[in-house]
C-alpha cells in the first residue's frame, strides 16, 4: 500500500504513528465498505449504524496490519535503510518494536469492539469473518508462515480487501449476501491487489535479499507487471458484466471514466523501475479511491 508524509517525525511522537498507521491505505479499507453499502442499498437494505461500524472496523484492521507489517518486517530485515519506498518507523527508530506490539493489541482490540456491536446485529457469522480478519492481519508478515513472505500476500489482499470486506458489509445490513455484491468485490480486490504489487514489482530486488518470496520474486518482473495489468483489466470488465447481466443499470458504467488513468498507469508499470515507481503506487491507490466511490454512486444510481 501506498503512503506520503513530510518531514520525518519525532520519536515517539503523535506523527509518528500516523506515519505507522499509513493514512494513504486507508481508502484500501474505505472502499470495500462503501462499495458494499451502496450493494446494500440496491437491496434496499441500507442500515447506518451497521455501515459505520463496518467503517470503523475496517480501517482498525488496515491500521492494526500496518503496525504489525511495520513491526514484523522491521524484525525480518525487510525493511533497510535502503529501502525504496516510504520510511517506516521501526527501522527509522520513530517508535520502538515494544510500542508497535502494544499498539497493534489496542487497535485491534477496537476491531473486536466494533465486531461485537456487528454480532448483535447480524449474527455469529460475523465474529469468524472478524477473527479470520485479524488473524490474517498479523499472519501477513508474522507467524512461522507469513503470507506475504511466500506469494500468500496478493490472494490475502483479494480475499479480505474484495470479496471479505465488500460482501460482509453488505450482509451485515442486508442479513444476506445480495449477487450484486459478490460481484463488485471483484473490482474492488483487484484494484487492492493492484497497489500491492507495484510495492511487490518495485521492492523486488531487496525481497530477494531478505527472503520475502513475493510473487514477483517468484515469477519475475515481467509477470508482476502482466499482473497489474490483468487486474486493472479485471476492474473494468466487471462494470460491462454487470450491465450486461441485467444486475445494474447504465449508471453502473461511471468507474468507467477512470480508465484513461488505469491504462496510463498500466504503461507506467510496464517501463519504470525501483523508486520511480512510486508516483505509480500513489496512482493506484488513487485509482482504487475514485474507482470505487464512483462504482458505488453508479451501483446506488442503477438501482
Amino acid at each position: 500500500m501506498s503512503e506520503q508524509v513530510g518531514a520525518t517525525p519525532a520519536r515517539g511522537s503523535l506523527l509518528a504513528w500516523v506515519l505507522a498507521a499509513r493514512p494513504a491505505t486507508l481508502s484500501a479499507a474505505v472502499v470495500p465498505v462503501v462499495v458494499g453499502t451502496a450493494c446494500a442499498y440496491t437491496a434496499r437494505g441500507l442500515r447506518l449504524g451497521p455501515a459505520l461500524a463496518a467503517l470503523a472496523g475496517a480501517c482498525c484492521i488496515q491500521v492494526g496490519t500496518n503496525f504489525a507489517n511495520d513491526l514484523f518486517d522491521f524484525e525480518k530485515g525487510a525493511d533497510t535503510a535502503d529501502r525504496l519506498g516510504p520510511v517506516r518507523a521501526a527501522q527509522a527508530g520513530l517508535l520502538t518494536p515494544r510500542a508497535l506490539r502494544v499498539g497493534t493489541f489496542v487497535v485491534f482490540a477496537l476491531a473486536v469492539l466494533t465486531g461485537v456491536y456487528l454480532t448483535a446485529v447480524a449474527g455469529p457469522a460475523v465474529v469468524v469473518v472478524g477473527v479470520a480478519a485479524i488473524l490474517s492481519g498479523l499472519a501477513y508478515t508474522g507467524g512461522p508462515y507469513p503470507l506475504g513472505y511466500n506469494g500468500l500476500g496478493d490472494l490475502f489482499v483479494m480475499v479480505f480487501f474484495g470479496f471479505v470486506a465488500v460482501c460482509t458489509t453488505a450482509f451485515v445490513q442486508v442479513g444476506a449476501v445480495p449477487a450484486v455484491a459478490v460481484w463488485a468485490s471483484v473490482p474492488v480486490g483487484a484494484l487492492a491487489t493492484a497497489i500491492l504489487v507495484v510495492n511487490n514489482v518495485r521492492d523486488a530486488e531487496g525481497d530477494a535479499r531478505a527472503g520475502k518470496r513475493t510473487l514477483a520474486v517468484r515469477l519475475g518482473r515481467r509477470a508482476g507487471v502482466l499482473e497489474y495489468q490483468a487486474l486493472v483489466v479485471t476492474a473494468y470488465a466487471v462494470p460491462v458484466l454487470l450491465l450486461a447481466l441485467s444486475l445494474s443499470g447504465p449508471w453502473v458504467l461511471l468507474p468507467l471514466v477512470t480508465l484513461p488513468a488505469g491504462a496510463q498507469l498500466s504503461r507506467r508499470i510496464a517501463r519504470e523501475h525501483g523508486a520511480a515507481l512510486n508516483p505509480v503506487l500513489v496512482g493506484t491507490a488513487k485509482l482504487q479511491l475514485f474507482y470505487g466511490l464512483l462504482f458505488a454512486a453508479g451501483l446506488a444510481l442503477g438501482s
